[in-house]
């Protein structure tokens, strides 16, 4: 299904319009606006009728279905990015977007249903402009609007993450501190998430939280199921526990 979805995704016409003079197209990534009435056969994409399926399902079985259904899109467009021999460069687009989905209002503008798809497909090119971003991925967004399924965007992201991971042999370890961490205790960290896991690569995210008080912790493994926890909130807590006193209060 996912090979399906990327060779129509790959194939798929695709028309940018500069807003520049017709001699000026196509030359040092101009501002491009996707045009929806150019042949693009968005219905003709294989996993459409799995995601239109019982839309209003909830509960598990329709957490299942977004799950299956980010899962389809992110490997379809993983496969686009492989074929091309651009999959470093589609991964850092994913980053840039995951960034800017990350804001409640911009999620909320595009799972908005009355607003019109003309509005997001402007935002979008405005993206693309502000973000230089690849025309595959380009192309990717306005699927997902014109298939009305932008809201799996941050599941996309997440899916998209564990495809490239297994593609690339890389192990993926989020590193949550207080402040930010210098570059030399990261590339640290790194050296020995690589050593215990054996991975040939290993990618760094960083988290704040300054509930830790002091110090960091490290997840990594599938899912984030492995923890090292070396924050001082955790010392506190193993402390209340021997001393069966409950949480810590801390006299100002």
């Amino acid at each position: 299904m996912a090979t399906a979805a990327a060779a129509a995704l790959q194939q798929t016409p695709i028309t940018f319009q500069s807003r520049s003079p017709p001699s000026a197209q196509l030359h040092s990534r101009p501002t491009v606006k996707f045009s929806l009435s150019t042949g693009l056969k968005l219905p003709k994409l294989t996993i459409k009728p799995l995601l239109r399926r019982n839309r209003g399902g909830g509960g598990a079985s329709g957490a299942r279905m977004a799950d299956s259904a980010a899962r389809s899109y992110a490997t379809a467009l993983a496969d686009v990015a492989k074929s091309n021999n651009t999959l470093e460069q589609t991964s850092a687009d994913i980053e840039k977007i995951e960034k800017f989905f990350s804001d409640p209002g911009v999620l909320n503008f595009f799972t908005n249903p009355t607003i019109g798809e003309e509005k997001k497909i402007s935002i979008i090119d405005e993206i693309a402009n502000t973000s230089s971003l690849q025309p595959h991925v380009i192309n990717f967004l306005n699927i997902l609007v014109d298939m009305k399924r932008i809201d799996l965007i941050k599941e996309i992201v997440k899916e998209f993450e564990i495809v490239y991971n297994k593609l690339t042999d890389t192990e993926l370890a989020t590193v949550t501190s207080v402040v930010q961490l210098e570059s030399q205790h990261l590339s640290q960290i790194a050296k020995e998430v690589q050593k215990l896991t054996g991975a040939k690569n290993v990618r760094i995210k960083t988290l704040i939280d300054p509930s830790l008080v002091a110090g960091f912790t490290i997840r990594y493994g599938s899912s984030g199921s492995k923890l090292i926890d070396m924050s001082v909130k955790k010392q506190l807590e193993e402390i209340a526990a021997q001393l069966e006193i409950g949480d810590i209060q801390l006299a100002a």
